[in-house]
């Protein structure tokens, strides 16, 4: 089964989704599951993982309900105020939701680049565990010092990085994004997402070879086990088809053996998130 584990769905709105500037007016429009699903069978997938792309809980209950609708949506990674003193009220809430797998925050619009291991955002990290779900970190290259710390306080925690971290594809500067993601991968509970790296180089002129050095690093850190295919749409399209995004990963992996590919094209993904 073919798992596409990172892509987003949501009802353009230009204020709360300020982030979609003007140079992205290709993505400010409606992006539904009716208009992914012919794009996914076109492809060879089988099922997605839905990711927030809004703060608030409305976003999870509009994904949860697409989810409901369409059963090719295969689970939820919602939004939640990890930070709330009601958070363990809200995710028992939650509980009854069988596809919503876990929660994501946007780390990488904080300031603080040690907002992972601020006191109270780690105790709702903690508060996920007996509810058995997952936390997608999504940062910048320059937040990696603290999900190097961050990752060890939560060693029975399942935690996902998304997009590698965002590396500097465009510059090709990729010592420090290395040094950190070879430590982060280290903890054997931490997966890797080979999603987001087309937005993150040049998006008329990027090239296959351009993010080989990064994929490398990711595939010998993390190794076939602990990859997960994502194609980040509709964001993607920014920089290309869906069918380039995903040759960019089948070609890559098509080195591995058949079981590893198959693990990393969806095997992985529903292993971690227990589609």
């Amino acid at each position: 089964m073919v798992i596409d584990s990172h892509q987003h769905f949501w009802k353009y709105h230009p204020v709360r989704d300020a982030w979609i500037t003007d140079d992205m007016s290709v993505i400010q429009a409606d992006f539904l599951p009716h208009h992914l699903l012919d794009i996914l069978q076109q492809n060879g997938v089988d099922g997605c993982v839905a990711v927030q792309a809004d703060q608030s809980e409305t976003e999870t209950q509009f994904l949860l309900e697409l989810a409901d609708e369409h059963a090719f949506v295969k689970g939820v990674v919602g939004w939640i105020d990890l930070r709330a003193p009601n958070l363990t009220e809200r995710l028992a809430y939650y509980a009854q939701f069988k596809k919503l797998k876990g929660f994501r925050h946007i780390v990488q619009g904080e300031p603080d680049t040690a907002f992972l291991l601020r006191d109270d955002f780690c105790q709702g990290i903690q508060a996920l565990a007996p509810f058995d779900l997952t936390y997608d970190i999504l940062v910048y290259p320059i937040q990696l010092a603290a999900v190097e710390q961050f990752v060890q306080r939560f060693p029975a925690q399942r935690l996902v990085i998304d997009h590698m971290a965002k590396p500097y594809c465009k510059t090709g500067e990729i010592e420090s994004w290395e040094k950190s993601m070879r430590a982060i991968a280290a903890a054997p509970n931490v997966y890797c997402k080979i999603s987001g790296l087309v937005t993150e180089a040049d998006w008329q002129r990027w090239k296959p070879a351009d993010f080989a050095p990064y994929l490398d690093v990711v595939l010998e850190a993390f190794g076939p086990q602990r990859l997960m295919y994502g194609s980040d749409w509709p964001v993607c399209l920014l920089a290309g088809e869906y069918a380039q995004v995903k040759g960019l990963v089948t070609d890559y992996i098509s080195r591995l053996s058949a079981a590893e590919q198959a693990a990393v094209m969806g095997g992985n993904a529903a292993a971690f998130y227990k589609l």
